[in-house]
C-alpha cells in the first residue's frame, strides 16, 4: 500500500472515530460534558415555607452526589427558586429556568396550585417536569400531560384509603372535614367521598380555608359544634399543628385522621404539643428517623451518614428530610440510565422505565414503578397511628389505586 494511501486512511479512520465518539454522546439544553443543569421551585418563604427543608436537602444530596464525582462523570447543578407557594411567582421562576437557566428538566417542584399553574406551560416546551412534589391527580395524566410525572403517593389515592378504612371500621361514625380551597382541597375530598362508597352521607359537615389565611379557629369551631366523631383534617404544616393544638384546647378529642403532608413529628406535631397529638392517625411510606426498628436497616445507616454529614445543622427528625433524599436519589437513578444520552426526551424514557426500584428509606415491600403509561411512582403506603413519641405502623400495605 502506497504512503498516500495509508495517509488517506488513517484520516478516514480519525474522522470515523471523532463522529462516533459525537454520535455517543447527545446533549439538549441544561446537559454538557460536564455538567447537568435541574431546576426547582420550592417555598423557601411564604405560609407554606415548612417544605423549604425539602430543598435544602435536594441540595445537599446533589452535593454528595458531585462530591463522589457526579452522574457518569457529569456534576449537577441544581438552581432552586423560591415562589412562595404563590402560583403567579412560580410561573415567573418557571419561565425564568427553562427559557433564561435553561435547565435539562425540572424537578420536585412543590406544591398542588402551583404545578397546575406551569403544567401546560412546561409541556409546551416539552421539558421534563419530574417527580413533582405533589399528589395532584393531574400530574400522573400521561395522556393530557407527557412531560410531567407526580413522585409521592396519589393525593387521592391517598384520601380514598382514609375514607375506606373509615367506612371499615367507623361505619355508623359522623365525619367533618377541613381541606384547602385549591387543588390540592379538591383532591382531597374527591378522593375521601370516593373511599367512603355508600358511607359518603357520614359527611356532616365539610369546611374550606383559603391558604393565606391567618387562622382557621373558626371552621375548626363549626366542625366541633355539629357533634362528629371523625375528624378528617386534609390540610398543609402550619394549619395542621393550628388544628392539632386548637382541638386539644376545645377538649375536642374525635377520631383523627391527618393528611401525610403533615405527619412531620418536628413542624407539624411538637409545635402542636405532642400530647395534643396522640392517637392521631395518618399514611406513610417512609422509614422514621430514629425509630430504632431501623437501626440496623442498611439503608438507613446510609441515610443518616448523609445527614451526619451533608445535613449536620438540620433537625434530623424531619420527615420531609427523608422525603427529599428519596426523591433525589429517584432523580440520580433516571440520570444515570440516560448515559451519554441527556437529550429531554431519553429522560422522559428512562424515568418511565422503573421497575420495582427499591430506595434507602422506603419501608420495606414499597416500590417505585413507572412506565409510559403510569406516571405514579409511589402508590403503595402503611397506615400509622402516633403513640405520643413517634409514628408506628398498622395493617398491610395498601396499594393506592
Amino acid at each position: 500500500m502506497s504512503k498516500a494511501k495509508i495517509a488517506l486512511l488513517a484520516t478516514v479512520i480519525v474522522v470515523l472515530s471523532v463522529c462516533a465518539s459525537r454520535a455517543e454522546k447527545r446533549y439538549d439544553p441544561g446537559a454538557t460534558d460536564t455538567s447537568i443543569k435541574i431546576g426547582n421551585t420550592m417555598p423557601y418563604s411564604g405560609p407554606n415555607s415548612a417544605f423549604a427543608i425539602i430543598g435544602r436537602a435536594q441540595a445537599a444530596y446533589f452535593r454528595m452526589v458531585n462530591d463522589q464525582g457526579g452522574i457518569n462523570g457529569r456534576k449537577i447543578d441544581y438552581i432552586s427558586y423560591d415562589d412562595s407557594y404563590t402560583p403567579p411567582k412560580t410561573v415567573e421562576q418557571v419561565r425564568k429556568l427553562i427559557e433564561g437557566d435553561e435547565v435539562l428538566l425540572l424537578f420536585s417542584l412543590l406544591g398542588t396550585p402551583t404545578n397546575l399553574a406551569v403544567i401546560k406551560y412546561i409541556n409546551s416546551k416539552n421539558v421534563p417536569h419530574l417527580l413533582i412534589a405533589s399528589g395532584g391527580t393531574a400530574f400522573g395524566d400521561y395522556k393530557q400531560f407527557p412531560w410531567s410525572m407526580g413522585f409521592q403517593t396519589q393525593t387521592q389515592g391517598e384520601t380514598r384509603a382514609y375514607g375506606r378504612y373509615l367506612a371499615k371500621n367507623y361505619p355508623n361514625a359522623k365525619i367533618g372535614v377541613l381541606y384547602s380551597s385549591d387543588g390540592l382541597g379538591r383532591d382531597n375530598i374527591e378522593g375521601f367521598k370516593q373511599g367512603l362508597g355508600d358511607k359518603v352521607g357520614n359527611i356532616t359537615v365539610e369546611q374550606i380555608y383559603d391558604a393565606a389565611a391567618p387562622t382557621i379557629d373558626s371552621q375548626l369551631v363549626k366542625i366541633r359544634t355539629s357533634g362528629v366523631d371523625v375528624f378528617a383534617n386534609f390540610t398543609t404544616p402550619k394549619f395542621a399543628a393550628m388544628a392539632i393544638r386548637k382541638s386539644a384546647e376545645m377538649g375536642w378529642k374525635p377520631v383523627h385522621i391527618l393528611h401525610a403532608i403533615s405527619q412531620s413529628i418536628e413542624t407539624v406535631l411538637k409545635p402542636a404539643g405532642l400530647e395534643n397529638a396522640k392517637d392521631i392517625i395518618t399514611s406513610n411510606y417512609l422509614k422514621e428517623y430514629g425509630d430504632p426498628t431501623w437501626d440496623d436497616d442498611p439503608g438507613m445507616k446510609k441515610f443518616v451518614a448523609f445527614l451526619d454529614k451533608y445535613l449536620s445543622g438540620e433537625n434530623k427528625y424531619n420527615s420531609h428530610i427523608a422525603y427529599a433524599y428519596i426523591s433525589a436519589q429517584t432523580l440520580v437513578h433516571i440520570l444515570q440510565q440516560c448515559g451519554d444520552d441527556l437529550t429531554r426526551v431519553n429522560v422522559m424514557r428512562q424515568a418511565e422505565s422503573l421497575r420495582a426500584l427499591e430506595l434507602d428509606v422506603l419501608l420495606p415491600g414499597i416500590k417505585v414503578n413507572t412506565s409510559q403509561t403510569n406516571h405514579y411512582p409511589i402508590q403503595q403506603t402503611l397506615m400509622h397511628r402516633f403513640d405520643g413519641v413517634r409514628w408506628g405502623g398498622f395493617g398491610p400495605i395498601v396499594d393506592l389505586d
